[in-house]
């Protein structure tokens, strides 16, 4: 009876945020047949549902599963740091994303350079990143949790499979606004639960945190912990810059509302969610669990969750797990079609597709190479960290084309262009060969690098000097002449 009842629950709570989302997207103004249109739901999202969609994106079971299951107060440092990205993203890169009227985030590396290469460039390692690393983790994540909470008797890749069904559905039939609404409707019961998880958690250890390792509770980190203290003064701050203000399954989110001043306001709101509620939800429970039960690795948030949850509860908390593997897993697959079509077959291949019979094609295909790669991380200790570390190999690379965009002009994108691959080069040497600091040191070390190797080539190779954009105005002020 008891499980008839969690099925019942879990039924009821995933179709009711589907048809509400139907209902809102049906009241929508319709869909236009461009890629602007289509991937940014016509300019429409009011700020509610750009704070939502940007909190649940990036709150899925990799953070809940994989920052957990480090069981320590350290990992809460990624969303302290997040809190400044996506102040940047709201005071800094926003408003030069609508100066530009930029579709893609890529779309400004082509108006800066004035070369659509750049752009394909760069796209084309956005989307080596979703489909090879963020997809596939996101699966096997959100399969993960359901697994080890409820004890169902399917597989991981079973598991994946439906969520992968289930997810691409919203991205390829209802677009940006379906995931966008989705999000905010999901998003608003994950949080409720996931403080009650806190708190039952909590409750468990009688509020009481004696008898835990001083170094799980600690928020300063030592050489051999997941975030040296020295780190959030090299590359800690990049990462964050690169993740929520030039990724493009984030700040799609942020150029699809009507204004910037809209934009702005449901970006900040993210970050105040983030700043209060989130860090609480990804480390308590781990260290909790430490306390009752040992180190469990990424199996921690599940079993706690199978423990201390009520029974009649426990329905709707695989609603809104399920929930944020679908919405983030529909979020990176929508940004994903949106970088091939835009940047990629647009450019190259036909000026006027077929939107949505492309992005379902293109999405389809990106779901099955997803699939068939969830058993490669199948094996990692720690998926929070595998991932943050296998970040490097694109985000610094990728953010150095930005940063030199922004900070000269007269630089030749080939040079840009060739720093890229060099700066993927090397950060892969650190990842697998030579690491004599921490990969967040590499990191930054990557980084200045890029940059650095640009500007030379810019100028040996290509003959050109480039020059210093001094203020925020200037930047502005050069957009203007270009839009």
């Amino acid at each position: 009876m008891e499980s008839v009842i969690q099925i019942g629950v879990f039924l009821f709570l995933t179709l009711l945020v589907a048809f509400l989302t139907w209902r809102k997207c049906a009241q929508a103004p319709s869909r236009g047949e461009t890629s602007r249109d289509y991937f940014l739901a016509n300019g429409g999202l009011s700020w509610v549902f750009i704070a939502g969609s940007i909190t649940l994106t990036n709150l899925s079971t990799d953070q809940l599963v994989g920052m957990n299951g480090n069981q320590m107060a350290l990992l809460a440092l990624w969303e302290l740091a997040a809190v400044v990205g996506l102040i940047i993203l709201a005071k800094v890169f926003v408003p030069i994303y609508y100066k530009y009227n930029c579709t893609t985030t890529t779309e400004l590396l082509e108006k800066r350079y004035n070369n659509h290469h750049i752009r394909a460039t760069v796209g084309t390692l956005f989307l080596l990143g979703n489909v090879f690393i963020y997809l596939p983790t996101m699966l096997y994540g959100g399969s993960l949790f359901m697994q080890s909470m409820f004890k169902v008797d399917l597989s991981i890749m079973q598991l994946s499979v439906i969520f992968a069904v289930a997810g691409s559905a919203y991205a390829i039939f209802g677009g940006l606004r379906a995931v966008a609404v989705s999000d905010t409707y999901s998003g608003v019961g994950l949080l409720v639960m996931g403080l009650l998880v806190v708190f039952l958690a909590l409750s468990a250890i009688n509020f009481d945190f004696t008898g835990i390792p001083a170094e799980r509770l600690t928020l300063i980190g030592d050489d051999n912990s997941p975030i040296p203290w020295h780190t959030l003064f090299t590359g800690m701050l990049f990462i964050q810059i690169f993740y929520w203000s030039t990724n493009q399954t984030i700040t799609q989110r942020a150029m699809a509302a009507p204004n910037v001043k809209e934009a702005q306001k449901g970006v900040l709101s993210a970050a105040l969610i983030r700043f209060c509620i989130v860090p609480a939800m990804v480390v308590i429970p781990g260290i909790c669990a430490y306390k009752l039960y040992g180190k469990m690795g990424d199996a921690t948030y599940g079993h706690l969750v199978g423990e201390l949850m009520p029974t009649w509860l426990s329905g709707a908390f695989a609603a809104v797990m399920a929930a944020a593997v679908l919405t983030s897993f529909n979020s990176v697959l929508n940004s994903s079609a949106a970088l091939y079509v835009c940047d990629i077959h647009e450019k190259y291949f036909n000026s006027k597709p077929d939107m949505k019979k492309l992005s379902t094609t293109v999405s389809i295909a990106f779901v099955v190479v997803a699939l068939a790669l969830v058993p490669v991380y199948s094996g990692t200790d720690s998926i929070i960290n595998l991932l943050q570390q296998l970040n490097g190999l694109l985000s610094m690379p990728i953010l150095s084309a930005f940063i030199t965009g922004l900070l000269f002009r007269n630089v030749d994108a080939r040079a840009v262009m060739l720093s890229v691959v060099f700066g993927t080069s090397l950060y892969a040497y650190f990842t697998f060969g030579w690491a004599p600091f921490h990969y967040i040191h590499m990191m930054f070390i990557t980084l200045l690098s890029c940059v650095g190797v640009a500007l030379f080539l810019n100028r040996a190779l290509f003959r050109k000097k480039a020059e210093f954009v001094f203020t925020r105005k200037a930047q502005l002020d050069l957009s203007e002449k270009v839009a």
